[in-house]
């Protein structure tokens, strides 16, 4: 399958991942935030009774309305990360991530979780949304850059990663910021433009 975007570190495959996976070989991480079924995006909630305070309201849309499959991604890769993790039925682990989002408003969770395969210590990661307003794409559950390069540096000397719900590409980012490389994979045509904007973008200070 001819890749969407492709540069020195990162390739970007639009379509599904359940297709693309198992033609693509074997990786050192597997870090993703995948839909979990929660309908977030069919009606995102921007604030308190789900009125928006500054910001259009998102548009409603469905791809999360399902839980994703990640039987194939997990069994192509070494460790795994994987935000949401506690809404899938995987094996116990020692390492859960946290975000703490101390300033989300009352309609939403204050942190999120991510099931990791390594067996260490947990940890937490504190950055404010607010933190992240300035690299907002549009996509409704962008992850902060700063947290997915967290997770990469957390993971040790991983060289190779995979990311099979790539959304607005920010793992994609991540790995290219730390000279790492990463394949993307994304079924919506217009985040796969998104994210490989991004990927066109000179090395960033994320913590800036």
């Amino acid at each position: 399958m001819k890749p969407y975007y492709q540069d020195e570190a990162v390739t970007l495959y639009c379509g599904d991942c359940r297709e693309i996976v198992p033609t693509l070989g074997r990786f050192d991480l597997l870090l993703t935030d995948p839909p979990y079924g929660s309908r977030y995006a069919e009606d995102p909630v921007w604030g308190k009774g789900n009125q928006s305070k500054n910001t259009r309201k998102q548009r409603s849309e469905s791809w999360d309305n399902d839980t994703a499959d990640l039987s194939s991604p997990l069994s192509v890769c070494e460790h795994a990360v994987i935000w949401g993790g506690n809404y899938y039925a995987l094996r116990p682990s020692r390492r859960w991530l946290a975000w703490i989002k101390r300033d989300a408003p009352p309609s939403l969770s204050n942190m999120e979780l991510a099931w990791t395969s390594f067996d260490a210590n947990a940890r937490f990661f504190d950055w404010p949304i607010a933190a992240t307003n300035k690299e907002r794409v549009g996509h409704p559950t962008q992850k902060p850059l700063a947290l997915m390069t967290w997770c990469i540096t957390l993971a040790g000397d991983v060289q190779t990663i995979l990311d099979p719900f790539a959304g607005s590409g920010t793992t994609g980012r991540a790995a290219k910021d730390l000279g790492r490389k990463a394949v993307l994979i994304e079924r919506e045509e217009r985040y796969c433009e998104i994210a490989a904007n991004r990927m066109l973008q000179g090395v960033l200070n994320f913590g800036s």
